[in-house]
């Protein structure tokens, strides 16, 4: 149980209208009656409608009238929900209107009347809940039954098997007067704190140049609750310049379990034209004036404090690239100490872009083999590609995994994500055997974590991946994992957690060995979920 939960989300395991589920025939008078489960996001005190839907066809000419709508769960529901509601809607509906409520719940079982609902052509009646802040993050709960009953007594009955799971709001569109967050980042100290970083965008969604700070929120409960949002890297007015003209963002997060330092890096841009895209007009040089800075801050104190800004770019960047970056989403701590980001730079070498444009982009990391004090840079591991995560293998080899931005344009059974490995620090790659095809991408950040936890009774590397599972759009935020090190994701291996369609980015950390901890985006809001383990590899 825990307190204060600021929003849950749905999953569903399998859809009620799978080859396992059983129903009863309609009764006279109706055509059909289907039913449909959605994986969305229930937000405490806000209404989140749509979760279970029942379409009802009468037969033509015919009227029915529904009397009650149970749904049958597999605990008491009197202990995680505030609010239920039905509403309803037709082909000729814009928005659907509510039309019952309660307050009051049974164990296991929701039953709402609806009085005087008189049905002559299509309806569709719509299941609205809201939680209250007595669930348990990482449990479940199974819709295993709903039952319609007609006025006459007839009944509809249909066997679900549906589990939703709970969520956390992290940070809310408009919280803390901040219009957007976005870009998130997450690690796990040795004290247990969750330390999650993103994109505070205050005026608008757009990327940089605009008016956007690094943001910082701290859990030291395991993600169940989270402390007020801390500004961690904010440039004002540096320069004479207004604060919409020295953004920072984009940011990616590393913890050092030597040293208990946390790290973070960030792309600063300083004086550009506030309605052009930062990858585009930032130049060669080295100077803020001229091109993006890269910039570090730490916390030695578990994220409760941190330092002023350190500027690195002179120590990694080119100056004939156009752009240095950071991940963005998080880095690592490899087992020899050396601590390491993904980055990426934009660099003219002669080839047209995908996009049209005279740069190409290459993923790549930096690296510190002296806890932070000094840092370089690798070469390039694949052209087109910009936002990477970076994972140790078991032979202390490293796996880049890199959003490809040729899939713009190419849309095959070759879109994926792209994977090359290193084994001197980035100095030279080779292409990984499952780049480009073993894991579909709608061109995205993504994020890719390892770490040894007992499976079947022995300690095993297993690697964690999550992104939106879809080829074409962002939708269907998915974690798989893999036990081969990243050779094969089977598919009894995957969780999926939204099938909504939001932004997209996402950020994994090891909360324990048997929890998984996610912050992903939704629509200019962050969502944080806690996943068994057990329930990725034994679903």
């Amino acid at each position: 149980m825990f307190k204060n939960l600021i929003a849950a989300s749905l999953f569903l395991l399998s859809g009620c209208n799978s080859k396992d589920a059983t129903y009863e025939s309609v009764p006279k008078g109706v055509n059909n009656i289907q039913v449909q489960t959605r994986n969305i996001p229930l937000v405490e005190e806000k209404a989140t409608n749509n979760l279970v839907n029942i379409t009802i066809i009468p037969d033509a000419g015919t009227t029915k009238a529904i009397s009650t709508v149970e749904f049958h769960f597999d605990q008491d529901l009197s202990e995680i929900l505030e609010m239920a509601s039905i509403s309803r809607s037709t082909p000729n509906t814009d928005q659907p209107v509510e039309i019952a409520t309660t307050e009051t719940f049974s164990p296991e079982k929701l039953r709402i009347s609806i009085p005087n609902l008189s049905i002559k052509d299509t309806t569709t009646l719509h299941l609205n809940l809201k939680v209250s802040n007595a669930i348990d993050l990482s449990s479940t709960i199974t819709l295993e039954e709903i039952k319609v009953t007609f006025d006459n007594k007839e009944n509809y009955q249909e066997k679900i098997n549906a589990t939703f799971r709970p969520a956390i709001e992290v940070r809310a569109a408009g919280q803390d007067n901040c219009d957007t967050y976005r870009i998130p980042g997450m690690v796990t100290t040795n004290e247990g704190t969750l330390i999650a970083v993103y994109d505070n965008r205050y005026t608008r969604s757009k990327d940089l140049q605009e008016h956007i700070d690094v943001g910082m929120s701290r859990s030291t409960d395991g993600g169940e609750t989270w402390e007020p949002m801390q500004v961690i890297m904010d440039r004002g007015e540096w320069g004479g310049k207004p604060e919409y003209l020295n953004g920072v963002g984009d940011p990616a997060v590393l913890y050092d379990p030597n040293t208990h330092t946390i790290w973070v890096a960030a792309l600063w841009m300083h004086g550009f034209d506030r309605d052009q895209m930062g990858w585009w007009v930032s130049q060669p040089g080295m100077e803020p004036s001229q091109t993006g800075q890269f910039l570090l801050v730490k916390s030695t104190d578990d994220g409760q404090t941190w330092s002023e800004p350190i500027n690195i770019t002179r120590q990694i960047k080119n100056p004939d690239w156009q752009l240095l970056l950071q991940g963005p989403g998080r880095g690592i701590t490899m087992s020899d100490g050396t601590l390491v980001f993904p980055a990426q730079f934009k660099a003219d070498i002669g080839k047209k872009a995908m996009d049209g444009g005279p740069f190409t982009s290459h993923s790549t990391i930096i690296f510190s083999k002296d806890e932070g004090k000094t840092w370089q840079i690798g070469t390039g591991a694949k052209p087109n590609t910009t936002e990477a995560q970076v994972v140790e293998l078991s032979d202390g080899s490293l796996m880049l995994n890199m959003r490809d931005d040729r899939n713009r344009k190419i849309k095959d059974e070759t879109n994926g994500r792209a994977v090359a490995v290193t084994n001197d620090l980035g100095q030279t790659w080779t292409q990984h055997p499952t780049s480009n095809s073993a894991l579909i991408e709608p061109n995205c950040m993504a994020s890719i974590i390892g770490d040894d936890i007992p499976v079947d009774g022995h300690q095993q590397k297993v690697l964690f991946f999550s992104n939106p599972a879809n080829k074409y759009k962002r939708v269907d935020m998915t974690i798989k994992a893999s036990l081969d090190e990243g050779k094969s994701w089977p598919k009894e291996n995957q969780v999926l957690l939204n099938e909504q369609q939001g932004f997209g980015y996402s950020c994994m950390t090891m909360i324990d060995d048997q929890h998984v901890g996610i912050l992903y985006e939704g629509v200019k809001n962050l969502y944080f979920q806690k996943i068994p383990v057990d329930e990725i590899l034994n679903p």
